[in-house]
C-alpha cells in the first residue's frame, strides 16, 4: 500500500447527501435542545441513517452477532452503599435485602459475524434482562466503561469503519484509524480496546458497564444521575494478542464453552453490581460532561456503591430460540429508573427496538425469552407478522382494542408516580457538547494500567498503525502525544515518527482545544509526562488484571483466580 501523503480532493459530485438527494451540511451532530440535549425526534437525517443501518443484515445482528445467553438471578442488598435503596430509587427490585429477581444475560462480541472468533480484539456486549414484577428492565452495556463516540448520529460510521471493507471484505486497520484519527473523542476507548482489556480471557472474567448515564427516581420524584458497574467475583483476566492467537487456532468459541461448562458443573459465576451517583444537573464544576459516554466518573470523586449480586446458574435449552431471538433495548426501564439526556442513549433507545422489530419481527416481545414473565401484559396492540395471541386482560371485552372506552376495555393506570427532573431550556441546534476534553481521561487510563497492559497496548497500536497510510499514522501519533509523551513516543517509534514529525499538524477543524491542550500541543513531546499510578484502584476499570495464557483459557480457567467477593 502506498503510504505517501495524499491531498484529498473534494469534487462537488462527492458531496454527502441523504437518500432524497439533500446535501448534508452537518454529519457530526443531531439536532438537540442546547448542545447537551435532549435530542429531537424530527432528526430526519439521523432517522434515515440509523434506520437504514439497523436493516443492513438479514437475519443476523448487524452488531453483537455472536453471543451466548444464560440465566440467573439478582439478589438485592436493600441498600445503595450504606444507605437504604429507597433514598435514591423506588424501583422494587432494589428495595428489600434478599429480594431475588430472575434474569437473562447475553454476552457477545460486537464486530464479528455469528461464527467469528470469541478471542478477537473487540468490545464485549454485557446485556442483562431483569424479569421484574413491574415488567422487564434491560441494562444493555459493554465490558469497557466508555465508547468511541458521544453522539448516536456517528454510530453507523464507527461500526462501518470497524466492519470489513465493502470491496475487499477484510477488516482493514487503515479504515479503522482513518476514522478514529478524525474522531478525537475515540482516544479514550482506543486506549482501553487495544490494551489487553480488548480480549477478555472469558466472559466470566470480565467487567460489565452500563456505559450510558441513566437516572434513578425515588418515591418523592427526586432524581439522580447514575452509572452501573458489574465486577466479577472470580476476578478480571485478559489475553495478549499473542496468546489469543493460540486460543483462536484451536477454538473459535472458547468463551461460550467456558461459561456453559462452568454453569453445568455448578461453578456459578457471580458479579457484584455497583452504582455511581451524581446530583441531577449539568455539573459545570467538572472539566468533562457527565452525559458524555466517552468519559468515566472517577471513583475517587464518585465512589462505587454496592447494590446487590448477580448469579448465573442455568443454561439455555435451545440456542436459536433463546440466544438468537432474545431482544434487548435501552428503552426498557421500570418505574424508579429513567433516561438521562445522554445523546448516545437517546439514539440507542430508538435504534435497538427498531432493530428488533426488523430482525426478529413485530411481535418479538411475545417470544418466551422476551416476555415480561413476572408482570401481566395487557395492550391494545394486535396483528402483525407472526402474532399468535392478543394481550387481553382477564375480563376485558375482546371487541374493544382502543382507549378510552366505557365498554370494559383497558384503561390507564390509576395514578402516575412523581418524577421531578430538572427543567431544560435551550436553542435547537446541531452541535457538540462544550466540555469535550478528549485527552485527559485517556491519559489517566494510560497511567493506571499495569505495566504489562501498557506494553501490550503499545505493541498492538504500533503494529496495526504500521499497516496504515502515512497521513493516518501522523494524525494518530499526534493524538497519542496529546495524551501522553510516553504513549506517543513508543508508538511513534514503531512507525518511524517522532514528536517533531507531527508537531506541525494543526488541530482538526472540529476540535476546540482547552488551554491545557493548547499548551500540550505547543510542547508536544516535551510535556514532562510521568507514569503516575496514584489513582490506582480509584479509576474505573483500572483494577487488577490477570495475564491469562492460552493454556489457561483452553483449560477452562480452572483455579486461575480466587473469588473476590464484595467487602
Amino acid at each position: 500500500m502506498d503510504k505517501s501523503p495524499k491531498t484529498p480532493s473534494k469534487p462537488s459530485s462527492q458531496v454527502l447527501t441523504n437518500r432524497q438527494g439533500h446535501p448534508i451540511v452537518n454529519n457530526q451532530s443531531q439536532r438537540t435542545v442546547g448542545n447537551r440535549g435532549p435530542a429531537t425526534l424530527e432528526n430526519y437525517q439521523f432517522l434515515e441513517k440509523i434506520t437504514h443501518f439497523d436493516r443492513e443484515r438479514i437475519p443476523e445482528r448487524v452488531v453483537h452477532a455472536r453471543g451466548f445467553v444464560c440465566y440467573g438471578e439478582f439478589e438485592a442488598s436493600g441498600k445503595i452503599g450504606d444507605e437504604p435503596a429507597s433514598r435514591y430509587t423506588r424501583a422494587k427490585l432494589f428495595q428489600d435485602a434478599g429480594k431475588k429477581t430472575p434474569l437473562a444475560i447475553r454476552f457477545s462480541t460486537v464486530i464479528g459475524g455469528r461464527d467469528s472468533s470469541e478471542v478477537a480484539r473487540d468490545p464485549r456486549g454485557f446485556a442483562v434482562k431483569f424479569y421484574t414484577e413491574d415488567g422487564n428492565w434491560d441494562l444493555v452495556g459493554n465490558n469497557l466503561a466508555v465508547f468511541f463516540i458521544r453522539d448516536a448520529i456517528k454510530f453507523p460510521d464507527v461500526i462501518h469503519s470497524l466492519k470489513p471493507d465493502p470491496v475487499t471484505f477484510r477488516q482493514e486497520p487503515n479504515r479503522i484509524f482513518d476514522f478514529m484519527s478524525q474522531t478525537p473523542e475515540s482516544m479514550h476507548m482506543l486506549t482501553h480496546l487495544f490494551s489487553p482489556r480488548g480480549i477478555p480471557a472469558s466472559y466470566r472474567h470480565m467487567e460489565g458497564f452500563g456505559v450510558n448515564t441513566y437516572k434513578m427516581v425515588n418515591a418523592k420524584g427526586d432524581t439522580v444521575l447514575v452509572k452501573y458497574h458489574f465486577h466479577p467475583r472470580c476476578g478480571v483476566a485478559s489475553l495478549t494478542a499473542e496468546e489469543a492467537a493460540k486460543v483462536q487456532g484451536q477454538d473459535l468459541g472458547s468463551a461460550s464453552k467456558d461459561l456453559y461448562e462452568a454453569i453445568e458443573r455448578g461453578d456459578h459465576p457471580q458479579w457484584d453490581l455497583y452504582v455511581q451517583i451524581m446530583e441531577d444537573h449539568d455539573h459545570p464544576e467538572l472539566d468533562w460532561d457527565p452525559l458524555d459516554d466517552t468519559k468515566i466518573w472517577p471513583e475517587r470523586d464518585f465512589p462505587l456503591r454496592h447494590v446487590g449480586v448477580m448469579t448465573l446458574n442455568r443454561n439455555v435449552q435451545d440456542h436459536f430460540n433463546e440466544n438468537e431471538q432474545i431482544a434487548m433495548g435501552t428503552g426498557v426501564l421500570v418505574d424508579g429508573l429513567d433516561f438521562s439526556d445522554d445523546k448516545m442513549l437517546v439514539g440507542r433507545t430508538f435504534s435497538y427496538s427498531d432493530t428488533q422489530r426488523y430482525r426478529v419481527g413485530t411481535n418479538y416481545l411475545q417470544l418466551p425469552v422476551n416476555q415480561a414473565k413476572n408482570a401481566h401484559v395487557s395492550t391494545n396492540l394486535n396483528g402483525g407478522q407472526m402474532s399468535y395471541r392478543r394481550d387481553v386482560a382477564p375480563g376485558q371485552n375482546p371487541h374493544v382494542n382502543y382507549e378510552p372506552s366505557i365498554h370494559n376495555g383497558l384503561h390507564e393506570a390509576p395514578r402516575q408516580e412523581p418524577n421531578n427532573p430538572p427543567e431544560i431550556r435551550g436553542r435547537l441546534t446541531r452541535s457538540v457538547i462544550d466540555r469535550r476534553n478528549d485527552y485527559l481521561q485517556a491519559r489517566g487510563r494510560y497511567c493506571t494500567m499495569m505495566d504489562w497492559e501498557r506494553d501490550d497496548l503499545v505493541l498492538n497500536m504500533g503494529t496495526l498503525l504500521g499497516q496504515c497510510e502515512r497521513d493516518v499514522q501522523e494524525r494518530m501519533v499526534w493524538h497519542l502525544f496529546m495524551i501522553h509523551d510516553d504513549y506517543g513516543r513508543r508508538v511513534g517509534a514503531m512507525v518511524g515518527l517522532k514528536a517533531e514529525d507531527v508537531r506541525h499538524l494543526p488541530p482538526l477543524p472540529t476540535q476546540a482545544l482547552t488551554g491545557d491542550e493548547q499548551q500540550r500541543l505547543k510542547n508536544m513531546g516535551r510535556n514532562g509526562d510521568k507514569i503516575d499510578p496514584s489513582v490506582w484502584g480509584q479509576w474505573t476499570s483500572s483494577v487488577q488484571n490477570h495475564k491469562a495464557s492460552a493454556e489457561e483459557v483452553l483449560g477452562g480457567m480452572s483455579g486461575t483466580l480466587k473469588s473476590q467477593a464484595a467487602e
